[in-house]
């Protein structure tokens, strides 16, 4: 018994000296898992794909459609928009506000008639699958604070993400797979993106995003050292679940349990994850309908058709970040440049769910953390060319597609300038509920004990937006 456990410390030294599959164990959680008692209902979707536009993306620009804005192009915004609010953020150090209609045409797709401006023309095509959620509102207006917000239901870091959430209260499909992934798409980022935003924060730890990264290696550490072999990393794993088996039975800790189970899933994804983001099994059609930047790694094209890889594969709840909507000035050039990024992909996504017949159990949101002003940013009147727009929180843009959800529907609707909601406002809380809901989960019941209270993604608000609800 001496030498076995003498051989099992050397490995423990060796494991933490960096081998890959057991380093694997701190970026990734528990297969499976899930609270029993959950789904609270029959539910409608099984999976989440989250499209996530970080930067702000202008719904004037997408699909709010706002004529009279354009026919007052360059005048002064009536003061009465503003209900003796004072601008936000940065607007606050103008001193005229003009009114800045789009510079892409609008136009009515499908037998919904909905509104996407023509940066949209491949999404256009799907319009009778989207509902959109045109009385979106959020109580932040600063990047950091609202994209937190948008994920987690709070504004300060510290608060599990939603995807968290979903894999605390459903877990994964896949034993081989975490139940939350997320993917950021390889190019300079506007706004930094941290891991905060997939943050597990109180809930366990094996339920924080698992980041995948472009290249050879998906996962940090995926691959073995030089020199050393499966066979001997499955000793190693072999050495350390017995001393943590004793560890175990001597403390009645369960989390070493956890441990030793997040071991035997790196040890597992060392073989899955490659299979899983390679694209060299998928057919050269399909590939295509994704774009020109489908066979480049990172892209966000390539990250569509991983994303498709994963959910069918188990995976729970997948989150795609797509940075550069940030447009305080020059919006009609940069704009129609990232547009062009998501469109051809997003479209090939919706149509890939719906041909393998899993649309109908996969939810899919398009996202972002706020909206854009009505007037240009900065005083005095900008060129088509140079004008841009402060964030806005009043009301955006969001839309949802597949399980569950109404198709070919718009909910909400801006006033004439697309400044507030006039109808159908709904909070980001109100959003997190419904997807919940959808998920069969009752978000006022989806809860977790931390510092003496109760938590849940909603936190004391939120209901679920039962119009959109098919």
């Amino acid at each position: 018994m001496d030498n076995q456990l003498a051989s099992a410390s050397w490995h423990r030294r060796q494991c933490l000296k960096g081998l890959g599959g057991v380093a694997l164990a701190s970026l990734i959680g528990r297969a499976n898992g899930g609270l029993s008692g959950l789904p609270h209902f029959e539910p409608k979707a099984k999976r989440v794909i989250c499209l996530y536009m970080s930067g702000g993306m202008s719904q004037l620009e997408s699909f709010d459609y706002k004529p009279k804005l354009n026919e007052y192009d360059g005048k002064a915004l009536p003061e009465s928009l503003f209900k003796g609010r004072k601008p936000l953020g940065m607007s606050k150090l103008q001193a005229n506000f003009h009114a800045h209609g789009s510079a892409f045409p609008f136009k009515q797709y499908g037998e919904s008639r909905a509104w996407i401006s023509d940066r949209f023309p491949h999404l256009a095509s799907h319009a009778d699958k989207l509902c959109f959620l045109k009385g979106m509102v959020s109580d932040a207006v600063n990047h950091d604070p609202a994209i937190i917000f948008s994920n987690s239901g709070a504004q300060l870091p510290g608060r599990p993400s939603m995807g968290s959430w979903i894999s605390y209260g459903l877990g994964s499909e896949n034993e081989d797979l975490p139940a939350f992934i997320v993917m950021v798409t390889k190019k300079p980022a506007d706004q930094p993106l941290s891991s905060r935003l997939w943050d597990s924060a109180f809930l366990p730890s094996e339920h924080q995003g698992t980041p995948f990264r472009a290249g050879k290696e998906p996962v940090l550490f995926l691959t073995n050292p030089d020199g050393i072999s499966d066979e001997m990393q499955r000793r190693t794993l072999d050495a350390l679940n017995l001393l943590q088996s004793e560890e175990l039975h001597r403390t009645q800790d369960r989390e070493i349990d956890a441990r030793i189970a997040q071991y035997e899933m790196a040890f597992r994804m060392q073989s899955s994850v490659p299979t899983f983001t390679s694209l060299k099994d998928e057919k050269p059609e399909v590939l295509e309908r994704y774009g020109p930047h489908v066979k480049s790694p990172g892209s966000y094209a390539a990250n569509c058709v991983v994303a498709r890889r994963m959910i069918e594969s188990g995976v729970r709840f997948v989150q795609l970040y797509h940075p550069g909507w940030d447009h305080h000035g020059f919006i009609q050039g940069a704009f129609k440049e990232i547009a062009s990024e998501v469109d051809q992909p997003t479209a090939a996504l919706l149509q890939d769910l719906e041909e393998r017949d899993m649309l109908k159990d996969t939810l899919v949101l398009f996202v972002s953390e706020f909206g854009r002003t009505p007037y240009s940013q900065g005083s005095g009147v900008k060129s088509a060319d140079e004008y841009g727009r402060e964030h806005h929180r009043y009301a955006f843009t969001y839309w949802m597609a597949g399980a569950g959800v109404k198709r070919g529907m718009s909910y909400g609707e801006t006033d004439d300038f697309g400044f507030d909601v006039v109808a159908g406002k709904t909070s980001i809380n109100d959003f997190h509920a419904t997807v919940l809901h959808l998920l069969g989960i009752d978000h006022e019941r989806l809860t977790f004990r931390f510092q003496g209270r109760d938590y849940r993604l909603t936190d004391l608000a939120g209901s679920v937006i039962k119009p959109i609800l098919a």
